[in-house]
């Protein structure tokens, strides 16, 4: 195939019949099967309703949308897979549907997938709880898999860089930083650097070092936020260093700390969708912390707030004034820019506390600056013009 007709096919495709009279007409059964695909998905307003010249619809059939989600499989990768899955569940009304194990058994599991899953947690048969828990259980240990490692590496490193004392043994010195914290000392004549003082890595002990507290939003725009700040908050638990807290509200307050061992757990403890209360569980928060200036608090929330305002500000300025680092994850998602409350998140930024989204593979950098007690706003400004 040539490549001009590579690309007719591929706006055709695109485009859908409306386009066949410029683009040209379909020449394999393939791109017959994945027309078809496509339009039974896109040729279908948002309401499910049809236009005079739509043909096509996935209805309301269970064996119909099975079928379509074994073909979108069979002639699309898998990150486009999980696309049309979260188009059809948005556009055609398809979530009920999902209810019943043998869609469950079809669909390519993501974290949109698990959101929508965790919504329908109370509503759900117990005839399908088993498969949507295989299916929650396989996209939290994929992204364990992907976070996991790093977090770890990036809390243990910054752990160490603050346990540094400037009376090491020998083989605690940090030679590095020795040698460029006494380079005014260099002597020429003897080409080497004479040190005043050394400097090193404190011993670790097995004490706890920081107190950590995630309290999570688990209103329904927040969904991918809960899946990966729940990973997250299992794999900090099995720190020994970190003493973690996890939280969940909306106009209620949940705490899901004793269930940190196992982040599906954690999920199926959630209830995705409802009101929220941010000062309410701010305030919650705040009774959990008893060592302020070794405390690090991260609220993930958009901060539409359906409580006290004032009072939520006041509450995270008194956090700040207590010394407790203090952190605001608009979302922690790879979803792209968040919908937020805009005047609380500048009310928040005029406090000192800036309020940014941040995707998963930059999560552990934060933590670890946060750890240290670093400057998360300027490092904020350098994810957004990045």
């Amino acid at each position: 195939m040539t490549e001009d007709a590579e690309r007719l096919r591929r706006w055709r495709l695109l485009l859908g019949n409306a386009a066949e009279e410029s683009t040209g007409g379909l020449a394999s059964r393939t791109d017959a099967a994945m027309d078809g695909a496509l339009a039974a998905l896109y040729d279908t307003s948002s309401d499910g309703s049809k236009s005079r010249r739509r043909t096509a619809g996935l209805g309301g059939s269970a064996p119909k949308v099975a079928r379509w989600l074994g073909d979108i499989r069979t002639y699309f990768p898998s990150s486009v897979v999980q696309v049309m899955q979260k188009d059809a569940i948005d556009r055609l009304g398809l979530t009920q549907l999902l209810l019943e194990p043998e869609l469950l058994d079809a669909v390519e599991p993501d974290v949109h997938l698990v959101g929508t899953l965790l919504s329908l947690n109370r509503v759900m048969p117990e005839t399908s709880k088993a498969t949507a828990r295989m299916v929650v259980e396989k996209v939290v240990r994929e992204v364990e898999d992907r976070i996991a490692q790093k977090t770890r590496t990036a809390v243990t490193g910054a752990l160490n860089r603050s346990a540094r004392i400037t009376n090491p043994r020998h083989r605690d010195i940090d030679w590095n930083r020795t040698i460029r914290a006494n380079l005014a000392h260099y002597l020429p004549e003897h080409k080497t650097v004479v040190p005043e003082r050394l400097l090193g890595y404190g011993r670790r002990s097995q004490a706890v070092q920081r107190d950590v507290v995630l309290a999570i939003d688990q209103s329904g725009s927040m969904a991918s936020s809960v899946v990966f700040a729940s990973v997250f908050g299992a794999v900090l638990a099995s720190m020994r260093a970190l003493k973690t807290s996890l939280v969940v509200f909306d106009t209620a307050v949940v705490d899901l700390t004793d269930k940190l061992s196992d982040p599906v757990d954690v999920l199926f403890g959630t209830q995705l969708g409802g009101g929220t209360d941010i000062n309410r569980a701010i305030a919650y928060s705040q009774s959990l912390i008893d060592r302020p200036a070794e405390s690090l608090f991260v609220l993930i929330s958009d901060l539409y707030e359906g409580g006290i305002r004032a009072e939520m500000l006041r509450r995270m300025a008194a956090m700040k004034n207590a010394s407790v680092q203090v952190v605001v994850l608009l979302a922690l998602s790879d979803d792209g820019a968040p919908s937020f409350d805009h005047d609380n998140a500048a009310a928040l930024g005029a406090l000192g506390i800036p309020a940014f989204a941040c995707t998963p593979d930059t999560f552990p950098e934060l933590l670890a600056l946060a750890l240290e007690r670093g400057d998360i706003g300027r490092w904020a400004d350098g994810l957004q013009q990045g």
